[in-house]
């Protein structure tokens, strides 16, 4: 239980750092901070933010795995990380992105993430 506690809680900040590392860029643009910097520097930032990304993923991973005794088999990690993934861009995007809105059927594909986390369960 307490792996798959771990797992999630890794997952939710791995998934802060990558929202940020890929869609923070377009903030700081928007913001007018990085609207002359050259991709090259846009990507090797995005890296920076990324590296850390990886640093909470992959203990994430091997903690929450079946290979290393956790609870969960890689399919059911990749689906709860999806569904954590789209959690988390939801509500940066609520907080930081305002002026673009959730709509009925942004909360539709969430309910069949959802779905998915469940019959990825089933055995």
């Amino acid at each position: 239980m307490q792996q798959g506690i771990w797992t999630i809680v890794l997952l939710v900040f791995s998934n802060v750092f990558m929202t940020f590392a890929w869609y923070g860029q377009l903030k700081l643009q928007e913001m007018h901070i990085t609207t002359d910097w050259p991709l090259i520097l846009i990507i090797l930032a995005s890296w920076g933010v990324a590296l850390f990304e990886y640093c909470f993923m992959v203990p994430a991973n091997r903690i929450g795995s079946t290979i290393n005794g956790g609870p969960f088999n890689l399919m059911q990690l990749k689906v709860i990380q999806e569904v954590i993934s789209l959690t988390v861009f939801t509500v940066i995007v609520a907080l930081v992105f305002k002026n673009q809105p959730i709509q009925w059927n942004h909360i539709v594909a969430f309910i069949c993430m959802v779905a998915a986390v469940f019959f990825v369960f089933l055995r």
